[in-house]
């Protein structure tokens, strides 16, 4: 892996414990800095003061009216950092540019019957090679590292796939790149987007369940993604299911066009389904969604089940309400039924998560998405 050039790759603990604080409550003033870290006023003075300098950090207006001195919150700096995230999907491909809120600027895609990784690659050199030109009118900015998402065991899904036999798009494109690659399942990084740049107020423990042209999953404990020793944690899509099936095979759009007879477009407006066919889908969806939660509370008491997907709001919605009425008529004794909720990112959920890998390691306390 390359090594880390930028300004990121010398920050402190404390400096990325201050920049995820931030990126999780909003703009903070320093004394809310101060009592959320443990760190003394002058230290965060301090540390401030040079991600300021940095360009990491910018100061919103002053507030005034309240008790004691007017205060000026912090927040991040857009251009203080960039990512790029490579989604590597069933019918499309995306490569996305995003600044350090987390607001892509520069989106890139592309349909396909199938992927292939030769024309995966070229896909990813030309964006990266426009994302670079683009950020070569900025003074100082650079592309931190990018991120890929993308479904392991690619080859499972038919004969059209066997070339991805032992193909790497990390392993691929990292020796050509002047900052480092990251590689997860794209359903992992889909949690780890809501995790990073979603909603606010979510705790520290919850599943993430992801319906896109198959499901996924992913699992947040102690305020962290766990990735699991091959990778892989949360993959609930896999989760048998009666009959023989697994969760993939019904709580998924490739199901949903099964019964349509015709392909989904990749996008909200093309979203033409009869309310008859989404409503049986859905309920059946939700039965299966309902499972998978259940037995992923019973295993590891989780509170709470986001859902989201590649699927308009509305649909999304409906999923989530037949996946609590479900949860409602299953049987339960001994465990408390999460609270199911949406989730915030819908369709940019896998790229944005992808993006999330590299400003991850670079910016979050730890190193790790969390």
């Amino acid at each position: 892996m390359p090594q880390d050039t930028s300004d990121a790759g010398t920050l402190s603990r404390n400096e990325r414990l201050i920049l995820s604080l931030i990126r999780r409550h909003g703009p903070m003033a320093r004394a809310a800095l101060a009592q959320a870290t443990g760190l003394s006023a002058q230290a965060i003075t301090n540390l401030t003061r040079k991600l300021i300098s940095s360009n990491f950090l910018g100061k919103e207006n002053v507030v005034r009216g309240r008790v004691g001195q007017p205060s000026t919150p912090l927040s991040l700096a857009p251009d203080g950092a960039w990512f790029v995230g490579l989604k590597l999907g069933r019918r499309l491909a995306e490569l996305a540019l995003v600044d350090f809120t987390g607001q892509v600027r520069i989106h890139r895609q592309e349909l396909y019957a199938f992927p292939q990784p030769d024309h995966m690659l070229t896909f990813a050199r030309h964006g990266l090679a426009t994302f670079q030109a683009s950020l070569a009118e900025k003074p100082h900015a650079q592309i931190a590292g990018l991120g890929i998402a993308a479904p392991f065991h690619l080859w499972d899904w038919g004969t059209e796939m066997t070339e991805w036999h032992g193909r790497n798009l990390r392993d691929d494109l990292a020796p050509q790149l002047p900052f480092p690659v990251f590689l997860e399942n794209d359903a992992t990084t889909a949690c780890g987007a809501e995790l990073i740049f979603g909603r606010k107020g979510l705790p520290p423990d919850f599943l993430h369940l992801y319906v896109a042209h198959f499901a996924g999953g992913g699992i947040v404990m102690d305020g962290k993604l766990r990735f699991g020793p091959q990778r892989n944690a949360g993959a609930l899509g896999s989760m048998p299911l009666a009959d023989g099936k697994q969760l993939l095979d019904i709580a998924s759009v490739s199901d949903l066009e099964r019964r349509l007879g015709h392909v989904l477009p990749p996008d909200d407006a093309g979203w033409d389904v009869p309310d008859s066919i989404e409503a049986e889908w859905a309920t059946d969806a939700g039965r299966a969604l309902a499972f998978a939660a259940l037995s992923a509370v019973a295993l590891v008491d989780l509170p709470l089940v986001v859902i989201d997907g590649a699927v308009p709001s509305a649909t999304r919605a409906r999923l989530v309400q037949e996946t609590r009425n479900a949860l409602e008529r299953m049987p339960a004794a001994g465990i408390d039924r999460p609270e199911v909720i949406e989730g915030s990112m819908g369709r940019h959920a896998r790229v944005l998560g992808a993006a999330a890998l590299p400003l991850s390691h670079f910016f979050q306390p730890d190193g790790q998405l969390g």
